[in-house]
């Protein structure tokens, strides 16, 4: 047996969890042995954000935790029942959109511009669309708006 799973063996070790943001501004929790450790894994971009899968990951600004300990588990129980209520309702608006709106995927830049210029026939559109595309097409006027894409609990 090498050293480290020996190590490893032994028992429990310590975590510690650091609060994270993606680039696109997710927060979310992250736990790591040490901060050495966090940093090792942000370097070589092992940590994604669960909202998007960014690997741009940062350590956001944390407060410490003082207080009783069942105060903390409590606080941190209502936290992650939010960040469930949250992906469900997140996970409602992708059904909705994906039942009742088209998909063009790639196209969607084209399709809402033929939309809003006429032609096309005009219809519920969704895609992909860089963030560039996006302003570009806010800036003409054509309404377009950025959904927090949720992944599928069954992928």
């Amino acid at each position: 047996m090498s050293a480290r799973a020996d190590k490893l063996q032994q028992g429990p070790f310590a975590v510690i969890s650091f609060n994270l943001i993606c680039k696109n501004d997710h927060e979310f929790e992250g736990w790591f042995r040490n901060s050495a450790d966090f940093d090792r894994q942000a370097k070589k971009q092992l940590i994604a954000c669960p909202d998007c899968d960014n690997t741009e990951v940062t350590k956001s600004l944390m407060a410490p935790v003082v207080g009783a300990k069942d105060t903390v588990r409590a606080g941190r129980t209502e936290k992650a029942e939010q960040a469930r209520k949250v992906r469900k309702m997140l996970g409602e608006v992708r059904d909705y959109v994906e039942t009742n709106f088209d998909d063009v995927g790639d196209d969607f830049t084209d399709e809402a511009r033929k939309i809003y210029y006429g032609e096309s026939d005009e219809r519920p559109i969704y895609g992909n669309a860089t963030d560039e595309d996006a302003k570009e097409l806010a800036d003409e006027g054509v309404p377009v708006g950025k959904l927090p894409w949720v992944k599928r609990a069954d992928n």
